[in-house]
């Protein structure tokens, strides 16, 4: 039986006072992308507001790409789904197998209100179904907490950290420092000693990676755990 894998992509690419552009952290979508490909998993994208999602400028500089990067440059069939993601709203999670959320800046601002990803999210939990989540993305989690109260309380995640958010001095650009909101909510945060380095962490069903770096480990740990060679 084929499995099938839901990427949930941002469709959010503006900052905060700066004329500088967001959205999808490239290498945080095309790492895993590619590692679903590759074990013969069926993928479909999905964004909010469907369509072409943005690609934050940054992560299509020559010295943060990645060899998935230049795969998907010349990935006909892959250039077109990115293209075309379904709208989210249309989506059931009884569809598919697991869901992963890239990182990028975006989803601090859409995925962290999105009452449709929120609920995808618990629907995929309540069901045992693997949630990835990486970066920035675990701000998803944050619509899935306020609609299920106490969902996040004990849960051990990562997330790119206050640390590693001063480092890239992107800070006085985002509404919040995304570290503290999940620890607010209850969540307890566990992140590499090391800013920058991968690091993943998997509580139940919830598989979260710290950072770009992370995505790849991150897919692949989704990937162990639904053929049931990592228990959740």
């Amino acid at each position: 039986m084929e499995r099938r894998i839901l990427i949930v992509l941002t469709s959010h690419e503006e900052m905060e006072h700066t004329d500088s552009k967001t959205g999808v952290w490239l290498s945080g979508f095309t790492d895993p992308y590619y590692e679903f490909i590759d074990a013969d998993y069926q993928v479909t994208l999905a964004s909010p507001l469907g369509g072409r999602p943005p690609i934050d400028p940054l992560s299509e500089l020559v010295e943060n790409r990645s060899e998935a990067n230049r795969r998907f440059y010349e990935d006909g069939i892959a250039k077109k789904a990115f293209n075309s993601t379904k709208m989210l709203r249309g989506i059931n999670a009884t569809d598919y197998d697991a869901v992963f959320y890239p990182g990028g800046y975006g989803p601090i601002w859409d995925l962290a209100t999105d009452e449709d990803s929120g609920l995808l999210i618990l629907k995929f939990y309540n069901s045992g179904k693997p949630i990835g989540a990486v970066c920035h993305s675990p701000a998803a989690l944050i619509k899935a907490a306020e609609l299920q109260p106490g969902f996040l309380a004990g849960k051990n995640i990562s997330v790119f950290t206050n640390m590693e958010e001063m480092m890239v001095r992107r800070g006085n650009n985002i509404p919040y420092m995304l570290e503290t909101r999940l620890k607010e909510l209850g969540a307890r945060v566990r992140s590499s000693l090391i800013p920058f380095m991968s690091h993943v962490v998997i509580d139940g069903a919830l598989i979260t990676g710290q950072n770009p770096l992370s995505a790849r480990p991150t897919a692949k740990a989704l990937i162990k755990m639904l053929e049931g060679n990592l228990e959740s």
